[in-house]
């Protein structure tokens, strides 16, 4: 298939800068392969049924866009400052971190960035288009030092038309959120209060958290026309034994198993051992689903609308169709839904309500 598959034209007054108050009045389109219903997250419970599962992605974003200045050493004070836009991605385990860096051509090997008179860190190299770094913290001590610094890392269609804010520290995390380690929220889960979750417990609704900390790879355009040819960014996951075990037991019950947010299930797919058997797993995953996917886990899907010609697209195309994803979207631009990270959602039952 081709890249322009999957494009569309979205009017730019649709992209959401600010998320609905309170979490759960956001709208929620519900699309099967005959119908298309306008509702708000709080009617969720009306979709679900008792024996359901939804599958809740835990991890937590960490402030990981760092703004800071460059010395270089052997300079007189004043020479060889710059400005450096610093974004966390990954830790290697070795202490250093795996970073977006602007401007990069600006660093050089043994380049300290200040963040805060607290906060450092030094400049290794450079890693194809990303920056190896290590910073002077560590533990405890970092976190609340990158805390005290960092801003939450906006997605680049935020980021555009307004600075992260201290309303966004709140805004830009689930209320479950538990691992530390993602550089971009699972934004489905974005729309879930304790209220709404407690709600949908009582109705019989199944819960299980799974971990997966989403990278800044889920925001890089697909550069290539046959999107055969495209790589995916690997990303670290865990479904515990315990999760597993929920899981298998509601597929073996006849239940659904409806993730909540792409990583939710890329993450179950990804620990699946074949047509509705799931086992429990750990490491990286750079699953790529697009239209022809045959799904072992997942039975409905819980997201919010995504950016044309991405990844994200072809996997509601694989989950949904490709004409009927096409279908939802005119709707849902048509209904003026809001798009992206702090926008509306949908949920996407293949197989009907």
């Amino acid at each position: 298939m081709k890249l322009s598959d999957f494009d569309f034209d979205l009017p730019d007054d649709l992209i959401a800068t600010r998320p609905a108050r309170p979490r759960s009045a956001s709208r929620l389109l519900v699309a099967t392969p005959d119908r298309i219903t306008d509702a708000q997250v709080g009617d969720l419970a009306q979709w679900l049924r008792p024996g359901d599962r939804l599958v809740l992605n835990d991890t937590k974003v960490i402030p990981g866009r760092l703004l800071g200045m460059r010395t270089r050493t052997g300079q007189a004070p004043g020479e060889g400052v710059a400005k450096i836009e610093v974004t966390l991605l990954s830790p290697d385990g070795a202490g250093q971190w795996h970073v977006m860096a602007k401007p990069l051509r600006k660093l050089r090997a043994g380049d300290v960035i200040s963040f805060s008179d607290d906060l450092s860190a030094t400049f290794l190299g450079r890693e194809d288009e990303q920056a190896l770094i290590r910073f002077n913290l560590e533990g405890e001590v970092f976190d609340a030092a990158l805390a005290a610094a960092g801003k939450m890392p906006l997605p680049p269609y935020i980021a555009a038309k307004r600075a992260a804010d201290t309303r966004d520290l709140e805004d830009y995390q689930t209320v479950f959120a538990r691992y530390s380690g993602a550089v971009a929220a699972p934004t489905a889960s974005l729309h879930f209060d304790n209220a709404l979750l407690e709600q949908i417990k009582a109705m019989g609704v199944g819960l299980t958290h799974v971990t997966l900390h989403v990278g800044a790879g889920t925001f890089l355009p697909v550069k290539v026309d046959d999107i055969s040819q495209h790589k995916m960014h690997a990303e670290w996951g865990r479904v515990s034994t315990d999760a597993a075990a929920e899981i298998q037991a509601t597929k073996d019950a006849g239940g659904r198993i409806i993730p909540v947010g792409t990583t939710a299930l890329r993450l179950i797919e990804s620990a699946s051992t074949g047509p509705s058997q799931i086992a429990p797993w750990q490491g990286e995953t750079d699953i790529f689903i697009t239209p022809g996917f045959r799904f072992n886990i997942t039975d409905g899907l819980m997201t919010n609308f995504h950016l044309p010609k991405s990844t994200l697209m072809m996997l509601v195309s694989a989950l949904m169709g490709t004409d009927r994803m096409r279908a939802v979207y005119d709707h849902a631009i048509a209904q003026r839904y809001r798009f992206f990270s702090y926008g509306d959602s949908s949920l996407l039952l293949p197989h009907g309500a």
